[in-house]
């Protein structure tokens, strides 16, 4: 190194030492000159942190479908004779619902009636003759068969006759009618859709993280935006046997009661898993923390001394927290924080550490569990 670049290096290092220290001198003439003046205090609103019971949950995204669903069509094709219902009814099994021309299977029901009682009559005279010994053995053990062999086709025939009129397999509610009067329809056609609603089922995927905290009778709770406000409860039913090894995801079956009919297969629904057991947490509400890459804070206000008028002087105090789980506006605070200690809850951004405040505590930030939008109206 040349010594033209050792002095080079001094005047750099004397450049840059004078500009720190002068920046330490005017940060500390500044506090001097504020500490003189006197800061005035600022309003907060505050509030005291206690603990509540929380109860640890997993959230997931699911969809409803029916305990019990499917579109009605008919075994056999025909011509829609008559409808039994209306769109949108509740039904209950086995109601009639679309009936099909049988006019055909009817007429040809008669005729193997008919056969089926002349073979009767045969049957009958044989044994009669049979005693008298008028006729053999195999006579009457023909005329048995040609008895059971009509009374099957009569069978066959009425139950192709019943599945002319198609009824509902099991209760539930009726969607829109998709044929008319008069419509020929072929077999596998869709009348109408019939979907049981209460209960319902939500199916929901949840991490193999999770999968330990979760069990069949787990309470669930469901929402969704298109009922604001409502919840519905219920409970885990099933959860599948593997894993999409695609997402590492596990498929969970949950039974939520709808007496009245809210909610409908195919809805978008939040749900939330009851995990573990009630815990106990300091709370606050989430407007009291300061997030931060460093570390999250609060404000805390404490007492320190008193002012010419006898009333207690309020600073703040600034504290590191460790923060935990959140429910709604709330949030769980694990260590940093005392029960009872007053924080503050809005106005923390214009709060250093030590400055004087004053309380005001006529509007404060929502703290609720489960939060609802409020309609503007």
């Amino acid at each position: 190194m040349t010594k033209r670049m050792l002095v080079m290096l001094v005047l750099a290092g004397c450049v840059f030492g004078g500009i720190i220290g002068f920046q330490a001198f005017k940060a500390r003439m500044v506090k001097q000159y504020l500490s003189s003046q006197g800061l005035p205090a600022q309003t907060v609103s505050t509030t005291t942190a206690d603990e509540s019971e929380w109860q640890p949950t997993i959230r997931s995204v699911g969809t409803l479908r029916a305990e019990r669903g499917a579109d009605i069509a008919p075994e056999l094709a025909g011509v829609v004779s008559a409808i039994h219902f209306r769109s949108g009814d509740e039904v209950q099994a086995g109601a009639p619902l679309v009936q099909l021309n049988d006019a055909s299977e009817r007429a040809q029901l008669a005729s193997l009636v008919a056969a089926a009682q002349l073979a009767g009559i045969n049957y009958r005279r044989d044994v009669e003759q049979l005693r008298k010994g008028f006729v053999t053995q195999s006579v009457v053990d023909t005329d048995a068969a040609n008895l059971k062999v009509a009374e099957a086709h009569v069978a066959e025939q009425q139950a192709l006759l019943d599945k002319k009129l198609v009824r509902a397999p099991f209760a539930g509610r009726l969607g829109i009618r998709a044929v008319d009067l008069g419509q020929y329809v072929a077999a596998g056609t869709k009348l109408v859709t019939l979907q049981s609603l209460d209960p319902i089922l939500v199916d929901f995927s949840l991490p193999q993280s999770e999968l330990a905290q979760v069990a069949p009778g787990r309470r669930v709770s469901v929402s969704t935006d298109a009922l604001p406000g409502e919840r519905f409860a219920g409970t885990v039913e099933a959860i599948d046997a593997k894993l999409d090894p695609a997402t590492r995801n596990v498929l969970v079956r949950a039974s939520v009661g709808n007496p009245q009919h809210h909610l409908l297969p195919g809805m978008f629904v939040d749900a939330e898993v009851s995990a573990g057991e009630t815990k106990r947490y300091l709370t606050l509400p989430q407007t009291a923390i300061a997030f931060n890459p460093y570390g999250n804070t609060v404000f805390v206000v404490t007492e320190k001394g008193k002012h010419a008028d006898g009333k207690p002087q309020l600073v703040a105090a600034q504290r590191f927290v460790t923060t935990g789980p959140t429910r709604g506006d709330q949030i769980a605070v694990l260590s940093g924080l005392a029960k009872g200690e007053t924080v503050v809850t809005a106005g923390q951004l214009k709060l250093r550490n030590g400055m004087p405040v004053r309380i005001d505590n006529s509007i404060q930030p929502t703290n609720q569990q489960n939060p609802q939008p409020k309609d503007p109206s």
